[in-house]
């Protein structure tokens, strides 16, 4: 569980600053744009930063991970704007039920079930959802207002913005998505892409196209709903989408407390950390913000930057709120096309490219699962996707419900008297050293095993000189569980520790090759057993020659 800690020092406090401080400067232009998608204007993706953001800070289950708003939600919120809201204060008490529902599902500790939705029905969600961003910034970088009724209102508007574009916001729209992509990785930690993208943008506008429309005033007045109690018949109507948000930023938020622990060699605790996302939501709804959720690109800004506490989180809502009660009389002249030109890239990377590229080479129902969740996100709205997604996921699985079962993930360290060494073992050698560890997955891997899967890598391979993964006894792997492997032999190779694989073969290996699993293990490193695993081993530790 996420405490604070008990001897926390200065050098605490400027390492908790630097990740805060740069999480804030990831999270600002983004807070901004989100708002704006959402139809509750610039202002609201402020607000919903800091009160997400201050409240998992405090309470939340993992103390590394900043939370705000995101694309997913902003979209969702997009669709409860128009079509499940007849009035502002309607849209912000359906953002108050998702919060009060997802402070019930963790108190209930149904955070541990939230987890298990299939990692092909999250995938397409996030892809659907970075379509549907493209698409909607297409009408403001021609110089139009975005029209309401996502990918089917920007084509019907296409032809007028195409008759009427305003080449100053074009040009303004492609030099901030230029600039956002081409900005070196050297300097993104110092000034985030997004941030250097919206500021060239907002340059390029206010010094030379003063044409281009522009975000105008943003009010730091409260947007306090009417809190009068609503009738039966809206909150019928409001527990669909309400559930939807809650759902989704439960989800996301677990996954990336999932990712932060594999960073950190942490363990969160899921049902505090719904609990906070509960708080931060209800508290978003209460001030006229936009809810959140934990997200991966400012946990990751967060962590990479040296913030390793929740001193970091606070750090950043409370930047946020200086921001906003200090800067945002200065935010009228920026472009309108700029903001559209940063979301566009991140609706770019949202997209699972990688996943698309090999949908041909899926099982039958995570490509169904996959083509139908994503098309009726884009085309009919993102609540009935995930509906369909689940049910078609969960009835393709009950025909491997016998399998499901995760028999052992054992972490074996190969002390090197035994393993590495056979007569020429030195005399100085210590008996206790295991330079090699190795990872030995037997049965059913699926989305159940990725916990374990993370705490057993983070706390005991990566310790080693070398990990080997053993398939050998694995009978049945997931897309989610293919997923994590992934993520942790990356891990690994990220932190400089060569991986073997052995013991591959049949519907593991072809899961494996479908996934791309294995992309950063070099094809020499990937071996039948563990005699030849044991060869390569001690190639790589010099103990024979290449």
């Amino acid at each position: 569980m996420a405490r604070f800690k008990t001897d926390y020092s200065l050098n605490d406090l400027w390492q908790d600053a630097l990740g805060g401080t740069t999480a804030m400067f990831v999270a600002l232009p983004l807070a901004v744009a989100y708002g704006v998608v959402s139809g509750l204007g610039a202002a609201a993706g402020l607000y919903g930063a800091v009160a997400v953001g201050l409240f998992t800070a405090v309470f939340g289950g993992t103390s590394t991970q900043i939370s705000g708003p995101t694309a997913p939600m902003a979209i969702i919120m997009a669709v409860i704007v128009t079509d499940y809201s007849n009035t502002l204060s309607e849209a912000l008490m359906i953002v108050m039920l998702a919060g009060v529902l997802q402070i019930v599902i963790g108190l209930l500790k149904f955070g541990r079930f939230v987890a298990y939705t299939p990692y092909v029905v999250v995938a397409s969600f996030m892809t659907a959802i970075g379509i549907l961003v493209m698409a909607i910034q297409v009408l403001p970088m021609l110089g139009s207002a975005p029209a309401p009724g996502g990918i089917i209102g920007m084509l019907s508007g296409l032809p007028d913005a195409l008759r009427a574009i305003n080449y100053s916001a074009l040009a303004i729209g492609c030099a901030t998505l230029g600039v956002a992509i081409s900005w070196p990785k050297r300097l993104h930690r110092y000034l985030p892409r997004t941030l250097a993208g919206l500021a060239a943008g907002t340059a390029l506008g206010v010094l030379w196209l003063g044409d281009a429309p522009v975000l105008g005033p943003v009010p730091i007045i409260l947007m306090v709903p009417d809190l009068t109690l609503p009738s039966i018949d809206f909150l019928l109507d409001a527990l669909q989408p309400a559930l939807l948000l809650a759902s989704i930023g439960s989800i996301v938020s677990l996954l990336t407390a999932l990712a932060a622990d594999s960073l950190t060699r942490t363990s969160h605790d899921p049902e505090r950390e719904l609990v906070s996302q509960g708080l931060g939501n209800l508290a978003a709804g209460l001030i006229g913000g936009l809810p959140g959720a934990g997200t991966p690109v400012y946990t990751v800004a967060n962590i990479r930057a040296g913030g390793h506490t929740r001193v970091s989180g606070l750090i950043c809502a409370l930047l946020l709120l200086a921001l906003l009660l200090g800067l945002a009389p200065y935010a009228d002249p920026i472009p309108l096309a700029a903001l559209a030109g940063v979301l566009f890239k991140v609706g770019w990377d949202l997209v699972d490219w990688s996943l698309l590229a090999r949908l041909h080479r899926l099982r039958g129902e995570y490509a169904v699962t996959i083509v139908v969740t994503t098309l009726i996100a884009v085309f009919i709205g993102p609540i009935m996707a995930v509906v369909l997604g689940m049910i078609i996921s969960f009835l393709a699985g009950a025909l491997r419900v016998g399998q499901l079962e995760l028999d052992s993930v054992i972490s074996v360290p190969m002390l090197d008297s035994v393993f590495l060494y056979d007569d020429d073992e030195p005399e100085d050698a210590d008996p206790f050293s295991a330079r090699v560890g190795m990872l030995v997955l037997k049965g059913s891997l699926t989305v159940a095993s990725s916990k374990k899967l993370v705490r057993i890598i983070s706390i005991d391979l990566l310790e080693h000189e070398v990990v080997i993964f053993d398939f050998a006894g694995a009978t049945y792997m997931d897309d989610s569980a293919a997923t994590v492997v992934r993520q942790l032999i990356d891990l690994a190779a990220n932190e400089g520790t060569p991986t073997i694989v052995t013991g591959s073969s049949g519907e593991i290996a072809d899961t494996l090759e479908a996934f791309d699993v294995l992309h950063s293990v070099p094809g020499e490193r990937i071996v039948e057993d563990q005699d030849q695993a044991r060869g390569i081993a001690r190639q790589i530790l010099g103990l024979d020659p290449a």
